[in-house]
């Protein structure tokens, strides 16, 4: 018979590694400066609003998106895989940095609310 009480801590180790190593390697979050990101929002204002809340209907809301979001879309538009003529051309001089300071400012502010509030 196989005893759990030594493989029970071998899964556990199988399993939490992987997941610590992402963790610590940042992979998980963006590591922008909020305050950064609404010196730099300015470009922003005209369409998604001060705060990331637009009220034109035809521009996202970008208050409280998740940054991992707002960061991936910024490098489509600017590799061109996503697609927008207003866009692209902002994005193109954007560095990672740039994208991750907008990213932290716009998930920052109060607008989209997840399951129990989570963002």
């Amino acid at each position: 018979m196989i005893s759990t009480a030594h493989t029970l801590p071998r899964t556990l180790l199988r399993l939490l590694v992987p997941i610590l190593g992402l963790a610590l390697s940042g992979a998980t979050a963006a590591a922008g400066d909020a305050a950064a990101g609404k010196e730099k929002s300015a470009s922003c204002i005209a369409c998604h609003g001060a705060d990331g809340n637009s009220q034109a209907p035809t521009f996202p809301k970008l208050a409280g998106q998740h940054a991992d979001y707002i960061v991936h879309a910024l490098q489509g538009y600017k590799s061109g895989s996503r697609k927008n003529a207003i866009m692209a051309p902002l994005a193109v001089n954007l560095s990672r940095q740039d994208m991750e300071d907008l990213a932290a400012w716009f998930a920052s502010q109060d607008g989209l609310h997840t399951l129990e509030g989570q963002r």
